[in-house]
């Protein structure tokens, strides 16, 4: 009797299941993919920007600023 109170239309396989599983997994499987990517490239290039000058000179010029009254150092 409960079968046929529930429509034809709602009622899916599970090879449709799978393949709708599969469908999106795939879809975010790129994306991660994409992300991954797009890590080792900035990485890749933070590391270029870092070994360049503009960075070794701000590292020579750094003056300790904590010593003053804002940090409690009286």
């Amino acid at each position: 009797m409960l079968n046929l109170m529930i429509p034809k239309a709602f009622l899916v396989s599970t090879t449709h299941l799978t393949m709708i599983l599969i469908a999106v997994a795939s879809i975010f499987m790129v994306f991660i993919i994409i992300a991954i990517v797009k890590m080792y490239r900035l990485k890749a290039e933070n590391k270029k920007l870092m070994e360049t000058n503009a960075f070794k000179d701000i590292d020579e010029s750094y003056k300790d600023f904590t010593g003053g009254h804002l940090y409690g150092d009286h």
